[in-house]
């Protein structure tokens, strides 16, 4: 063993992590493409979806996303009509996101998307497997 074996490729945990998650965005792909959404995009949405209403700083938070990146996505989640931006009345420098009932004819749609992912079987993980791999991501981004 010598001294830059730390440095070769397949004895690395960031690559396969990498590979991992390009290769199941690519594979969200085609589906988003019927939706007309960005993977993104995809899982602004689900987050919108779920609180119906919340700052744009909460969204950024929750996606992990910044806000040179969470600017553009939002200024294009609503000139699809998907969500509503405003200021908040006690505080007009806090901007809120609300879902349009356009976005949620939307979800009713993207319903087909973590189905039609089940049956590709691109992540062929039994339902244990499942559970531990999310328990071990949530933990490694908890630390980072």
């Amino acid at each position: 063993m010598d001294k830059y074996d730390c440095l070769r490729l397949e004895n690395q945990l960031c690559f396969p992590l990498y590979v991992a998650s390009k290769e199941v965005i690519r594979e969200y792909k085609p589906l988003l493409d019927d939706l007309d959404l960005t993977y993104t995009q995809y899982i602004a949405m689900m987050a919108i979806w779920q609180y119906k209403k919340l700052k744009v700083t909460e969204l950024g938070r929750l996606l992990y996303l910044d806000t040179g990146t969470i600017s553009p996505l939002i200024r294009k989640l609503k000139s699809k009509g998907y969500i509503t931006l405003s200021r908040d009345e006690v505080d007009e420098r806090v901007q809120i996101i609300e879902v349009t009932s356009t976005g949620m004819e939307l979800q009713d749609k993207a319903l087909q998307v973590p189905m039609n992912m089940m049956k590709n079987k691109c992540i062929d993980l039994t339902t244990d497997e499942a559970i531990m791999l999310k328990k071990i991501l949530d933990k490694i981004i908890k630390n980072i």
